[in-house]
């Protein structure tokens, strides 16, 4: 038994498809839908009819030449093209070369809408000076969608993130199929008569068929009667519907609608406390410089008052006190180690001075001793005084008369001879 990889057998059906004549050009028609044009050029789309649809592609080096009008949904067209597989997910594709409108009556709801638009544009339904302004801040939002859908799901998630105390109102409708233009009406009528702010009105996206009930005149006509600001999201970005023309106001999807009807107040309030921090924080910053040029301002009065003066004179007083002080202290010791020095020079010159004076006075003493008197009466020597006057000589001396002799050892008195 022989086992084939996916590629192989893909490969194999694409050979089966490209050798096939009648798949190499064929001629196929239906009616558009779930048309996209691609940034890159190309326009990707389903033809369809009662029994099937197939996936198309039309790149956009065949539409100058094989496209004379702007594709859309609901439009019935015959297609030139070749039938290929895609390898990559085993998908068959018409490969479209040319396109032509159907000129047997096909594309009925293209045209319906045409005529629709065109009538309601012409009794003033679409005038964008009957549009009301969208309030900016509502509490309450009424929604008119199918309460299953994504839609509800998208809406009621947006608004949590961006108000949560905003009042959401749902007027379950039915959004496709028959009666389903009944039922949207009358939920614009219904909410409208509760007091809303704004009304969203939408689906998601789908076929001109899907979003046909969003198409119909009475959905129109409801909306341009309500006294609420009616906001319409439906489909996707790429569809238009009648609704979305009578709306005030238009938003590409249900999301979008949500958004524009409800403001982003959790964002506003972030940015609030961020500003309020902010702000808390330059007043502490500038509270602070104030504080420290108060306590500047302070000391400087302080300092420049009678207080601060008297205080500033009272240390200046102790200062000058320890320095009077210092220096009476510096000056005593100064004074008393020069008595000390003075004191002790003085006691030795006085010294020196009585050792010199007691030298020289001995000197004296001996050169007078030398010089007395008495000094030589030790030698045998003495001295003769009459009536206390000294004898200078025999001649005046007389008989009988009393002289006192002097010797070194004492003094007697004699008489003189004849």
């Amino acid at each position: 038994m022989k086992v084939y990889t996916v590629g192989q057998v893909n490969r194999y059906l694409s050979g089966l498809i490209d050798q096939d004549y009648l798949l190499q050009r064929i001629f196929i028609k239906g009616e558009i839908s779930n048309c996209k044009y691609h940034s890159m050029g190309h326009i990707y789309f389903s033809l369809k009819d009662e029994s099937g649809s197939m996936p198309c592609v039309m790149f956009k080096g065949n539409q100058a030449a094989g496209l004379t009008f702007r594709l859309e949904d609901g439009q019935a067209v015959v297609i030139e093209g070749q039938i290929r597989i895609y390898e990559k997910d085993t998908r068959i594709n018409l490969y479209a070369k040319k396109i032509r409108l159907d000129g047997d009556g096909a594309g009925k709801l293209h045209v319906l809408y045409e005529q629709l638009k065109q009538k309601l544009f012409e009794e003033g339904l679409f005038d964008f000076e009957k549009k009301k302004e969208i309030p900016k801040y509502p509490k309450k939002v009424g929604i008119v969608t199918a309460s299953t859908g994504a839609a509800i799901q998208d809406i009621c998630n947006i608004a949590r993130r961006r108000n949560p105390y905003v009042e959401l109102v749902l007027y379950p409708a039915k959004v496709q199929g028959e009666g389903a233009a009944a039922t949207i009406a009358r939920g614009i009528r219904t909410l409208d008569g509760m007091g809303m702010d704004t009304i969203i009105i939408g689906r998601g996206g789908g076929s001109i068929e899907d979003l046909w009930a969003f198409n119909e005149e009475i959905v129109a006509r409801a909306i341009y009667e309500a006294k609420t600001p009616v906001i319409s999201g439906t489909g996707h970005e790429t569809d238009n519907t009648i609704a979305d023309y009578a709306a005030d106001l238009r938003a590409p999807t249900p999301s979008a609608a949500a958004e524009l009807a409800i403001p982003d107040v959790m964002s506003t309030l972030r940015k609030l406390q961020d500003m309020r921090d902010m702000l808390d924080r330059h007043l502490q910053g500038r509270l602070e410089v104030l504080r420290t040029q108060l306590a500047g301002y302070r000391a400087r009065l302080e300092h420049k008052g009678p207080e601060g003066r008297l205080k500033d004179q009272k240390l200046r007083l102790e200062q000058i006190q320890r320095q009077m002080q210092e220096r009476i202290r510096q000056k005593l010791e100064l004074t008393e180690r020069r008595a000390k020095e003075t004191g002790d020079a003085l006691r030795l010159a006085m010294q020196r001075k009585y050792e010199l004076t007691a030298q020289r006075a001995a000197l004296l003493a001996e050169r007078l001793h030398g010089l007395s008197p008495t000094a030589k009466l030790v030698g045998g020597f003495g001295y003769f005084t009459k009536e206390g006057q000294p004898v200078r000589s025999i001649s005046e001396l007389r008989t009988d008369d009393v002289i006192r002799i002097t010797l070194h050892d004492g003094k007697r008195d004699a008489k003189i001879l004849p």
